[in-house]
């Protein structure tokens, strides 16, 4: 009897043993194409994302189509079109209508900027529309002198910095850029090109700035496509993290981390004052004043030699602009009046209008960015005195009575405390 059942009882577990596995199998098997699935889905979202992002080979294209008609000129074309020894090349464009590649100019290393038209969406299996282009390159007309174009860009010039003194210099100092293979003379088609990149304020304010050192030089153009210097090291501090892991990170361990990835406390505080000279230069300057409406950290990078570099000029703005716009805005409460990012006035509530005049000056958001930054590995026999000039330069307001000349006594004795401290050094 004992006999007969053993059989039936390992019959019974080889079955069962044989279903368990052939569970496993299926379940694996489901687990396998599912992940090949998904993984399927995103190389295709992040394969349809580049492509949309990154159109790099169109900008050329369309840069190269109109140069070759003799509608554009300018001194990148040669070697973009013909010569082709301006490459572009890793992608970092983060919006389809505005490229930004990494590129290569004979013996020059930069990031080459470059408009395009609005991306037009269809569905799978329809026609696509024609890509809508603005156009840009109708201005200025056949016929137009160059004491015209002189004239425009004056004109221009005059809309976005106000009334100043010394306009036409800049007018003679963009004049020279724009003659592009140095005859002598502008041509219509590298007249066209300055025009166009001259809308741009971005490239506007680069060239105010570039003079002074604080923004990247522009290396060459064709029609709205541009090349300027690559700042090697960037943003200013910190770490820049992918876009999954951003969300999850607390703020206050993201400031943390921040503060590991920077340089030697005499190089930070030689980068701190090409901050404070930046502030320097656009406060009064030589074309009118400028604020500073986004101290994002990304927006800055530097030097091999640590000296800084604005690398997004999108963040200044000239103040006669700021005003001009800030006086026509209704608003309910102070909430009501930014411009930017951090830019700020008061509300009217009466009048419900907001004010022209800024809150905060460059220079407390400045030192309000720079606190972390620099009192991190500050040396002992300064640090109480350099936080304590901190906290009175982040405590200026806008509408102090003798702003200017208190701003220029904190800045002052900012810039002396750090340099006394790095003056003997190799960093200085």
């Amino acid at each position: 009897m004992a006999k007969g059942l053993f059989p039936r009882a390992w019959v019974k577990k080889s079955f069962y043993f044989q279903a368990r596995i052939s569970f496993v199998r299926v379940k694996y098997l489901f687990l396998t194409w599912l992940t090949v699935l998904v993984g399927s889905w995103v190389l295709y979202v992040q394969y349809s994302a580049y492509t949309e992002l990154c159109r790099g080979h169109e900008c050329k294209n369309a840069i190269c189509d109109k140069y070759r008609k003799g509608i554009i000129d300018g001194s990148a074309c040669s070697g973009l079109c013909d010569k082709e020894t301006l490459y572009l090349g890793r992608c970092l464009s983060i919006l389809p209508n505005n490229q930004v590649y990494t590129g290569s100019w004979g013996d020059h290393d930069g990031i080459i900027r470059c408009k395009l038209g609005e991306v037009v969406h269809y569905e799978l299996g329809e026609e696509p529309e024609p890509r809508r282009e603005t156009p840009v390159f109708d201005k200025p007309t056949k016929g137009t002198s160059v004491e015209k174009f002189k004239e425009m860009v004056f004109n221009h010039l005059k809309s976005k910095l106000g009334e100043q003194g010394n306009l036409a210099s800049l007018v003679s100092q963009i004049l020279s850029v724009t003659d592009g293979n140095r005859d002598g003379r502008v041509s219509l088609p590298e007249a066209r090109s300055t025009w166009a990149l001259l809308q741009m304020d971005e490239v506007l304010l680069g060239l105010l700035l570039q003079d002074r050192g604080h923004t990247p030089r522009l290396l060459g153009f064709c029609g709205d496509l541009y090349m300027t210097e690559r700042v090697p090291y960037g943003p200013l501090y910190g770490l820049s993290l992918p876009w999954p892991f951003v969300s999850w990170v607390p703020s206050g361990l993201q400031r943390t981390i921040d503060q590991w990835f920077t340089p030697s406390w005499p190089r930070k505080a030689k980068i701190s004052m090409g901050l404070l000279e930046l502030v320097e230069d656009i406060f009064h300057g030589t074309y009118g004043s400028f604020l500073i409406c986004d101290l994002n950290a990304a927006h800055f990078g530097y030097t091999d030699r640590h000296e800084l570099r604005l690398t997004n000029t999108g963040a200044v703005v000239p103040e006669d602009e700021f005003r001009r716009t800030m006086r026509v805005l209704k608003c309910e409460t102070d909430a009501d009046c930014v411009y930017g990012v951090d830019c700020r006035t008061s509300c009217d509530v009466s009048e419900k209008r907001c004010r022209e005049e800024p809150v905060q000056p460059n220079l407390a958001k400045a030192c309000g960015a720079l606190k972390d930054y620099i009192l991190r590995g500050a040396p002992s026999v300064m640090r109480e005195e350099l936080e304590r000039q901190l906290y009175a330069c982040m405590a200026l307001k806008g509408n102090a009575g003798q702003m200017n000349m208190e701003h220029s006594l904190i800045l002052n004795n900012l810039k002396a405390l750090l340099w006394k401290q790095i003056s003997h050094t190799k960093d200085s």
